[in-house]
């Protein structure tokens, strides 16, 4: 189990301001992210709202927070690219639309389908490691705050407005560190970001230089002069065969990655708050928000970590959270868009710096001397590929390590016991399960030139659970035929017997009932073609 369990009741005034304070670390997340995937800022923020509106109303992980994401905005980057170039932005847009529409479909299919208690196959080392490569990999993001320019013209900040930065961030993080131990009445991230911009006010007056979220508008893109924005609007994307061609595989790519990061989610505030969700609602709401997306447009999205984090340690449990957090972004960037851009950078890179510490599950290091090495590696390869790579290949690539691992250790534990029957037959006692990783160890087990005539197979202690399995069977039995010798097979379970028989055209197989023991003679008789 997750050591970092946060303990928090929920009540109507914790939801609302933690759902303030995670509007205000929505907007440059949207923002940032509308320039990942080439798109006008509005885009990530129509995104930000209805993604977070819709699954916190309709989500199955009450507390969770969604929006525009790095992961989905990576994927589609190159679909508007490709179509910027061939048929202008406009119809680029549209190819984006359609696209979002057919992520969300697929995605609504995949909670209909009840496919979401798949989550369940993440073994907890695969869950460890993605987890602590998610907060490094948000505490490495943040520095990238800290230069001005885009590209190979990215430089860092002069020496004053740099240190007045670093200054402005500790700050940030002493309050949220030191405030809950003093009180619990008003969330320490929305108190520390409030305060920091308050004393932005002051430094200014001076005449120092505090770097807002207007200069990170503009730092991306200088023909931005502000946040404010209109309501999205309802527009139907381009539908056509080749329209859907074209966007197909960037949907289904970004269809999985927004359901495995929306579902990893869901079990690590499952974790945090000892409560329990329902993925397959939630990968339908998730399906829902990207669909309705594509036809305001929005660019997508999924559930954010991040968010979610600064969220729940801000005491966020109920639904109320996510729609206040909605509801504020949309007031934002509708009305107070103003006072968004006055708030310094610094106090949401020290929230997303606090959240970072949070995240990372220092406790791993104290399992690492007392858990398998196997799983240690895992942990470790899962958190440098989520950083590497991406967070969707790690889980990938942990959970077949994981399965590999079990798989050889498994195949590894097929032993056997051999014993002489009254009636001379020689029986073999199996312990262990036969499938296609201990297929070799089962055939080690027989001695095919010295056994009797009569060779006696006993699987009370064992499972024949696949193919390989059966051809295991096939083999041995095919070898003893060389020698003239007869095989049996003796208490096969029943679901062993049932996967025989439907695999009549591999193996024959019937009951020998004039026999002491209830064996299932496996009829090798002959070779099955």
């Amino acid at each position: 189990m997750l050591q970092l369990i946060i303990n928090k009741q929920k009540n109507i005034k914790n939801d609302i301001l933690s759902g303030i304070t995670v509007a205000l670390a929505l907007v440059p997340e949207a923002i940032a992210f509308s320039f990942v995937a080439h798109v006008d800022p509005r885009v990530g923020l129509y995104a930000a709202f209805m993604m977070g509106l819709i699954t916190a109303i309709f989500g199955g992980r009450p507390g969770m927070i969604s929006g525009a994401t790095g992961a989905v905005a990576v994927i589609f980057a190159p679909l508007v690219i490709a179509q910027s170039t061939l048929h202008g932005p406009d119809m680029a847009l549209s190819y984006l639309f359609l696209a979002v529409c057919l992520m969300g479909g697929f995605q609504v299919l995949f909670g209909l389908f009840k496919w979401g208690k798949f989550i369940r196959l993440i073994p907890h080392p695969v869950m460890l490691g993605f987890v602590n490569g998610l907060a490094i990999i948000i505490f490495k993001a943040q520095f990238s705050q800290f230069y001005v320019g885009t590209g190979d013209n990215a430089q860092l900040m002069d020496t004053i407005p740099l240190a007045i930065m670093i200054g402005l961030i500790v700050l940030t993080m002493l309050i949220c560190h030191f405030l809950p131990k003093l009180t619990k009445a008003a969330p320490a991230t929305l108190v520390a970001i409030l305060s920091v911009t308050g004393i932005s006010f002051l430094i200014k007056s001076f005449g120092f230089e505090i770097y807002t979220v207007l200069d990170f508008i503009q730092n991306i893109d200088p023909s931005k002069d502000t946040l404010a924005a209109s309501l999205p609007h309802f527009s139907f994307p381009i539908f056509s065969l080749a329209a859907i061609k074209t966007v197909l595989p960037y949907s289904l790519l970004a269809a999985s990655v927004g359901i495995i990061e929306s579902l990893m989610t869901l079990v690590l505030v499952d974790e945090l708050t000892e409560t329990r969700g329902s993925g397959n609602k939630e990968s339908m709401a998730q399906g829902l928000a990207n669909v309705i997306n594509g036809f305001f447009g929005g660019m997508g999205g999924c559930a954010m970590i991040g968010q979610s984090m600064i969220n729940i340690r801000a005491g966020g449990r109920g639904r109320l959270s996510g729609i206040t957090a909605a509801l504020c972004l949309l007031f934002f960037f509708l009305f107070g868009a103003l006072f968004i851009e006055t708030i310094p950078l610094a106090a949401l890179i020290g929230v997303m710096f606090m959240v970072s510490i949070a995240t990372f599950e220092w406790s791993s290091f104290r399992l690492f001397k007392q858990i398998p090495r196997s799983d240690t590696l895992i942990i470790f390869v899962v958190s440098a590929t989520t950083v590497v790579v991406d967070l969707a290949i790690a889980v990938f690539v942990g959970v077949i390590m994981s399965a590999l691992v079990f798989a050889w250790q498994k195949g590894c534990s097929m032993t056997s016991s051999t014993s002489i029957s009254k009636n001379g037959h020689k029986v073999y006692k199996l312990n262990g399960s036969l499938f296609f990783g201990s297929v070799t160890s089962f055939k080690d087990c027989f001695d095919f030139k010295d056994d009797p005539e009569h060779v006696v197979i006993d699987f009370k202690h064992s499972r024949v659970f696949d193919h390989s399995g059966m051809e295991a069977i096939q083999n041995i039995s095919d070898r003893y035929k060389k020698y003239n010798k007869k095989l049996h097979l003796l208490n096969l379970s029943k679901d062993c017997q049932t996967l025989l028989k439907k695999a009549d055209h591999i193996v024959e197989i019937s009951i020998i009932k004039n026999l002491n023991w209830k064996i299932a003679d496996n009829r090798l008789s002959k070779k099955i073609r």
